[in-house]
């Protein structure tokens, strides 16, 4: 359940902190008040998109943090595991997320950054939010599809995980034998091309790490001539110029006194001793060098000619001699491909029916099993109506397949099937699609349903309904409100509502006002006790002015409510 939620700083909310329990909460308040920035604030701890003009006027971030509490077996900590993320299920699940007015966002969980796509995995976990825009799922028939395998379960999924990639290896080998049947005449374009290219690569005999080689060679032949004007005078120095002769000498003269102060002149000969030796090593190495340095104008020029060919064919087939190795392979399985193409036709072919028999028998075993789900779920969803005052209400799913011709099936990334709600709300009347004779109150009723079924299979534990009793009244509202209830004993309920009647099945109401001070609009949330609940119900109730009998009438049903409840 969510325990608690922090928001500072989000378009009118200065700054506040809500404490929840578990239950059926209802947030109120006139129109305007700023209850959608509670939903808003929610939507951005879950993953939704942030912007920069969310932030409160005049200043440079917003923050929202909340705070769940969740057993032990639920399935988020494996997903925390899974990314590598600090969690403790003996622990409470902190999320925090910050937007800057520079329009940047930063997600935390449990302290840990997370992106956004690893904050959105996470959120579908924890909450369901449900507005009025998610009615139009329930009248696109391609989202019914999903609704059904969602509720077909895991023996579904799993062979619809099989099907999807078996399909997707289908259309792969698909696009291979298109282009191989329809492209006959650039293929021949392509193979004179494809050869022309093997030539001049395999012309060139290319070896990896070759050009840092030849640059390196002709940036010493380019220099050959300073080179050894600059060796030689560095040896003449060191051997004609007296230096190896002068420490010789030296050292002689040392010699000849040192019997009488060994203590002193024994390290300092040791040390002339071994200069002398280094110098006279690095006299013959410097000789030698001076004497290899070679400045071979043919040599670089055939440097020069192998580095522009090098550069040639990089600007050609790669941005290095590896790249256009590789490349040259590629090319090759191409032209094996070209030239030998009625041989990759026929292993193509035969690749095709083998994938396409799989798929078919993977897409009817996945129609059986909607088959199945589809009249479990259309049980279901009746069950769910009878609650919610449409006792007399047929609701059924059609299961449609794709077929080409009289025998072919016709396979897409789902299957072989379309899925279509039909409902009839009245006796005598024929099912017809749910989008074309639905009413706003019978969509927010059938919607409730499939929440309240689906409550019991997704484990999420925080579900947000978003005045979805709009244009709803009467014993249909009260139907809803008492199912709201009945859902908040398996999990935390939310609505922000206009409806009486949702407000006061409340076990928890919190009122949302809008207030100006220092010429500063804030909005404040509120939890309301009894005295507060009934001047709410009877504003909710009368309109402009409370009256002693609409706080009569407010009393009345929150004493109805609580036998309601009770029962």
């Amino acid at each position: 359940m969510l325990r608690e939620l922090s928001i500072r700083n989000l378009a009118v909310i200065e700054s506040t902190v809500i404490h929840f329990n578990k239950g059926f909460h209802v947030l109120t308040g006139e129109t305007g008040a700023g209850k959608s920035i509670l939903i808003d604030a929610l939507g951005l701890v879950i993953g939704a998109r942030g912007a920069a003009d969310m932030i409160r006027h005049g200043c440079d971030r917003a923050e929202i943090e909340a705070i769940f509490d969740l057993p032990p077996s639920h399935p988020v900590w494996g997903k925390l595991s899974q990314y590598g993320i600090n969690g403790n299920n003996e622990e409470l699940l902190v999320i925090r997320r910050e937007l800057s007015i520079q329009g940047k966002s930063v997600s935390r969980i449990n302290g840990q950054m997370v992106n956004l796509t690893i904050l959105r995995e996470v959120g579908e976990h924890l909450v369901n939010l449900h507005g009025q825009h998610e009615h139009q799922s329930l009248l696109k028939p391609e989202q019914h599809l999903q609704w059904l395998d969602i509720y077909a379960g895991t023996p579904l999924m799993e062979k619809k995980s099989q099907y999807r990639q078996i399909f997707r290896r289908y259309q792969q080998v698909r696009v291979k034998l298109r282009d191989l049947e329809e492209n006959a005449r650039q293929n021949i374009q392509m193979l004179d091309l494809y050869k022309f290219q093997i030539e001049e690569i395999q012309s060139a005999n290319l070896k990896s790490g070759e050009d840092e080689s030849l640059v390196e060679e002709k940036r010493k032949l380019t220099h050959a001539e300073r080179r050894m004007d600059y060796a030689s005078e560095a040896y003449s120095l060191l051997y004609n110029g007296g230096g190896l002769d002068s420490i010789s000498r030296a050292i002689h003269k040392l010699e000849e006194i040192q019997a009488y102060d060994p203590a002193e002149l024994d390290p300092l000969l040791e040390q002339l001793r071994s200069a002398f030796y280094q110098a006279e090593d690095a006299v013959f190495q410097l000789r030698n060098y001076r004497d290899q340095i070679d400045s071979n104008p043919d040599q670089l020029e055939q440097i020069e000619e192998r580095l522009n060919l090098i550069h040639t064919l990089k600007r050609k087939y790669g941005e290095t001699i590896p790249d256009i190795i590789h490349y040259h392979q590629k090319i090759m399985h191409e032209v094996d491909k070209l030239e030998n193409r009625d041989e990759h036709l026929g292993r193509l072919r035969e690749e095709e029916m083998t994938l396409q028999h799989k798929a078919v028998e993977l897409a009817i075993l996945l129609s059986d099993l909607r088959r199945h789900a589809a009249g479990r779920l259309s049980e279901a969803v009746e069950a769910e109506l009878r609650q919610l005052h449409m006792e007399r209400t047929i609701f059924r799913i059609e299961l449609n397949q794709h077929r080409e011709g009289e025998q072919a099936f016709r396979l897409s990334p789902q299957g072989i099937d379309d899925a279509v709600f039909m409902i009839s709300p009245n006796p005598g009347e024929p099912l017809k699609p749910l989008n074309k004779i639905a009413s706003g109150g019978e969509m927010s009723r059938i919607m409730l349903a499939l929440k309240a079924i689906f409550a019991q299979l997704d484990q999420v534990p925080v579900l947000i309904f978003d005045e979805v009793d709009t244009g709803v009244s009467g014993r249909a509202a009260q139907a809803i409100a008492e199912k709201m209830s009945d859902l908040s004993r398996q999990c935390q309920v939310f609505s922000i509502t206009h409806l009486p009647q949702v407000a006061c099945m409340a076990d928890h109401h919190y009122e949302i006002k809008k207030q100006v001070a220092n010429e500063r609009t804030a909005t404040s949330v509120t939890p309301l006790q009894q005295s507060s609940r009934i001047e709410e119900l009877a504003r909710m109730l009368g309109g402009v002015e409370v009256t002693e009998k609409t706080r009569h009438h407010a009393q009345e049903m929150l004493d109805l409510a609580d036998r309601q409840k009770g029962a």
